[in-house]
């Protein structure tokens, strides 16, 4: 018995419904499978310019020229309106936008393509909203897993920190939220971790020395400066990664350029 969700229930989940999260590799058997090419993405979409934001989302969705790239997203919906609709366009039928328009976390969706199904999602809590500094904060979540090899998976988690804790205005009464998002952040990674599976996570930090989520000497980072961040944790070997290149997409909304990390999988 593999314990993999049927298709009724992973196809629930782009509503970021959460289901329990099976160990990696447990309980099935599988071949070896060649390299699979994994572009992921961090892209703040701001709100400076505003008449950018269609270009930017069309660019990340091109941003690697051989296939589909995995995008968590940062600002959507945060003080404007209508990127949930640009999102589907650019990122559509091939794609399964989780979270986009979840009750709460939908700030931070996650774009998965094909081949990559969702097989579990969650969502959780950090901290409230405080007026005039930020909205409620929220970490997501998925599990994905290959169309054509069910047991190569890894989990993807996206996050957007709180502003001016320990960058811009450096406010000390705002770090207790954003020491509490990173307490909560390394447990999430942690969770996936403890189970062999194989962990990327994107955030915009908010923070330009930050370095890794959990502190484990096994997290690496795709990118040592700036506040958007990519990182990873290998999993139990089940499934191997291999880090292969970054590059930046010029979006011309804010400060914030989308960052790529190209990596490619394979079941060992």
């Amino acid at each position: 018995m593999s314990g993999m969700l049927n298709r009724r229930k992973a196809l629930a989940l782009g509503g970021g419904a959460a289901l329990g999260v099976m160990a990696a590799g447990a309980g099935t058997a599988s071949a070896a499978t060649g390299w699979i090419r994994l572009p992921i993405v961090t892209a703040n979409i701001g709100r400076d310019n505003l008449g950018a934001r269609e270009a930017a989302i069309d660019a990340v969705r091109n941003c690697d020229s051989s296939v589909r790239p995995l995008v968590g997203w940062q600002e959507i919906n945060e003080g404007d309106t209508g990127e949930p609709a640009m999102i589907d366009h650019y990122f559509g039928p091939l794609y399964n936008n989780a979270f986009l328009r979840h009750d709460t976390s939908f700030r931070i969706p996650i774009s998965i393509p094909q081949p990559w199904e969702v097989a579990s999602a969650k969502t959780t809590y950090v901290h409230g909203g405080i007026t005039g500094v930020t909205p409620p904060r929220w970490i997501n979540e998925v599990v994905v897993r290959h169309q054509s090899y069910p047991t190569l998976q890894f989990a993807l988690i996206n996050s957007h920190y709180i502003a001016n804790a320990y960058n811009g205005d450096q406010r000390a009464d705002l770090r207790d939220e954003w020491n509490e998002h990173k307490r909560i952040h390394a447990s999430r990674v942690l969770a996936h971790h403890n189970v062999g599976r194989l962990v990327f996570w994107t955030a915009d930090t908010n923070n330009p020395n930050y370095y890794k989520a959990t502190g484990l000497d096994a997290e690496r980072r795709c990118f040592g400066t700036g506040i958007d961040r990519i990182n990873w944790l290998a999993g139990n070997g089940v499934v191997q990664e291999q880090f292969i290149d970054t590059k930046t997409v010029d979006m011309r909304v804010d400060g914030h350029d989308a960052r790529v990390a190209v990596f490619q999988v394979r079941l060992a």
